[in-house]
């Protein structure tokens, strides 16, 4: 018994600590699991997997057609007897009929309908990457409210120690208090930044959990590493794009199931053959008698084909317009995605001045002025002004830092690269 309460103990141990200690999930975990569970991505998939059962059917016959009844009988009963030698009038027949569908138009079909899943697997691909990118794009701009966060924090200690030294000084007689009020202000600013900032560290947790199809409330941290990646070496061309982007393939997929719809319009124009047989049994010394028929269709007669002409010209026209839809996507995407590069560039030179030189020489700047309000050389005034410069920099440092990973992750979407 002892055994088993320690046992329940330790695991309920184990369990918390657990709970308290989860490990940050990093973005390819995120990618992963909206990849899995995602709902949009199933309904892809059910759909893919009902075209395809669908085209299983495709090389079926036309139902057989049985037919029974009286044939060539008079309305009155009484020509039905035998009379004066002669045989009564009337038989009854039983008839079977069926006919033979053209093979090229059973091929056609079945390719034509074969094919129609592969556009829906690239519609997937497609809303895959969108989701990435959505996911992608809360991920970091988390990162940067928790950097935002984290010099709250750091402004929060640096306002707390103005405060208190100007209060010791205010009763010391060595200092103005002008400054002592901006200060407190300052820190009830920081204060109310917080309740923002956490607030949309929330909505971004929320949208998070809402990808990964799971309950919008439950708790979990993020791995704050992130990466800038250097896209100068690429070349923008086409061809890139055609090999990347799901749409564009969704497009040549569609183009090439309206040629195989073009194609099962012209096999219906093909001749189809059939068979009726009938088997009559008579009475009143009437003879068994049957009926054996061949059948043609002739759907390339010129009053029967314009149905099937006209959908094989409007399918080509189709196309066409698929076409420049493809050129407008290219064209539009190139262009795009040479000026996000451009600008991808530029904003990683302005991130490294204030990197390397910016940041560090504002950070000097306010140490040497803590140094000398310590020292009772300088104001408080002149401190709090090195903070605030250097405050204000460093939240105008992150906001540049959200641009560019902003600019990222679109660059990653149009080039669709998870």
């Amino acid at each position: 018994m002892k055994k088993a309460l320690l046992l329940i103990i330790t695991i309920s141990l184990l369990d918390i600590l657990m709970a308290s200690g989860q490990t940050p999930l990093d973005i390819q975990s995120i990618l992963d699991s909206i990849q899995v569970n995602s709902p949009s991505l199933k309904m892809y998939d059910a759909e893919v997997r009902s075209l395809d059962e669908a085209a299983k059917g495709a090389k079926s016959w036309m139902a057989p057609e049985l037919s029974s009844g009286f044939f060539m009988t008079p309305y009155a009963p009484r020509y039905w007897k035998s009379m004066n030698g002669q045989p009564g009038m009337g038989q009854y027949t039983i008839a079977a009929q069926q006919i033979i569908p053209n093979p090229k138009r059973l091929n056609a079909d079945f390719k034509y309908m074969s094919s129609m899943s592969s556009v829906e697997k690239e519609k997937k691909a497609y809303t895959l990457n969108q989701l990435f990118a959505d996911a992608k794009k809360s991920y970091y701009e988390w990162i940067v409210l928790k950097k935002q966060l984290l010099i709250l924090d750091d402004n929060e200690k640096l306002l707390n120690y103005m405060i208190q030294s100007a209060e010791i000084r205010y009763k010391n007689g060595l200092e103005k208090i002008s400054a002592y009020y901006k200060a407190k202000a300052s820190l009830a600013g920081i204060q109310s930044m917080r309740v923002m900032l956490e607030n949309e560290i929330k909505q971004r947790k929320y949208n998070i959990n809402t990808l990964m199809y799971r309950d919008k409330t439950i708790e979990f941290d993020i791995d704050t590493l992130y990466v800038i990646k250097n896209y100068e070496t690429i070349t923008f061309d086409t061809a890139l794009f055609i090999n990347n982007r799901s749409d564009i393939k969704a497009i040549e997929k569609e183009m090439y199931v309206n040629i195989l719809k073009q194609e099962t319009e012209r096999t219906r124009l093909l001749p189809e053959f059939g068979f009726r047989f009938e088997n009559m049994y008579g009475w009143a010394r009437q003879p068994m008698q049957f009926t054996a028929m061949a059948m043609v269709r002739l759907p390339m007669a010129r009053w029967s084909a314009k149905m099937n002409k006209a959908n094989i010209e409007s399918l080509k026209w189709k196309n066409e317009s698929l076409k420049q839809q493809k050129q407008m996507i290219l064209n539009e995407s190139s262009g795009i995605a040479y000026g996000m590069r451009t600008d991808i560039i530029n904003k990683s030179k302005q991130l490294k001045l204030y990197d390397e030189k910016i940041l560090p020489a504002l950070r000097r700047n306010y140490q040497t002025y803590q140094l000398a309000y310590e020292q009772n050389t300088e104001e408080l005034f002149q401190l709090f002004d090195a903070w605030e410069t250097l405050n204000m920099t460093q939240l105008e440092y992150l906001k540049q830092l959200q641009e560019l990973l902003s600019m990222q992750v679109e660059l990653e979407r149009i080039l669709q690269i998870k």
